[in-house]
């Protein structure tokens, strides 16, 4: 089974309107015990692989598990709900169903707003950024400072692993490591791979790739636009 690669807001909208439309009551498969949240959802990725399951660990809901649950035998029942640490495995000593779906609700409506937010926010960011050029939009290297951060030269996100984003890697461009010789002594010189890693939001808007040139610059993952008409799209939405 490939990684768990879809988009963790969508799948959360999708877990929410399974929970609304009264999915978890109506049990075809397993109606003879209580109903798992995620776990017996269309949107847990190994729904209909029961027989050959994937590995939680590759599942795109462990970017919300934290880091000190992600060992968990299933790791989804370990995601904090509210303010006062509840979650689905401390739910279900406690709770009935009715309870632990309205807790559910309430948690899946809040973080959705929140992504929501902090989606439209990146992308009004980048609508008031200048016109990207070969000066502005090459990408930054993850060991070229001695604090590592997002490969867009205006994002000030610092890297860090459980931070979700998108990680790149390409060899050195020849022509710019003949300009400097520290270059080579640098981690990912030219004796090795360079790598970048684009933070979750600007993961959103921008992908890298390696330009003759230029060497590895930010791109819009809008591809069919042009930079000025991508700006009005952003700005739209």
């Amino acid at each position: 089974m490939q990684k768990d690669e879809r988009d963790l807001l969508e799948v959360l909208k999708c877990e929410l309107q399974f929970l609304e439309d009264g999915g978890y009551g109506r049990p075809p498969r397993t109606p003879w015990r209580p109903q798992y949240i995620f776990e017996d959802s269309p949107t847990c990725m190994n729904y209909d692989s029961k027989e050959n399951p994937g590995p939680c660990s590759d599942c795109v809901l462990m970017q919300l598990v934290p880091a000190g649950r992600r060992s968990e035998k299933i790791p989804c029942r370990h995601i904090p709900l509210n303010v006062s640490g509840e979650t689905l495995d401390s739910l279900y000593r406690y709770s009935d169903q009715k309870e632990i779906e309205e807790i559910v609700g309430g948690w899946l409506r809040t973080i959705i707003r929140r992504f929501e937010e902090e989606r439209l926010a990146a992308r009004q960011a980048h609508s008031k950024q200048p016109t990207p050029s070969r000066e502005t939009s090459g990408g930054t290297p993850l060991y070229h400072k001695q604090h590592p951060k997002c490969a867009n030269p205006v994002c000030p996100t610092a890297f860090h692993w459980t931070s979700g984003g998108k990680f790149f890697r390409f060899r050195p461009d020849p022509t710019s490591a003949n300009e400097s010789n520290s270059q080579t002594d640098s981690p990912g010189g030219i004796h090795g791979m360079r790598h970048y890693w684009v933070c979750e939001r600007c993961s959103h808007v921008f992908t890298l790739v390696y330009a003759e040139g230029c060497g590895v610059v930010l791109k819009l993952l809008w591809q069919e636009l042009s930079v000025p008409e991508a700006h009005k799209e952003l700005s739209a939405a």
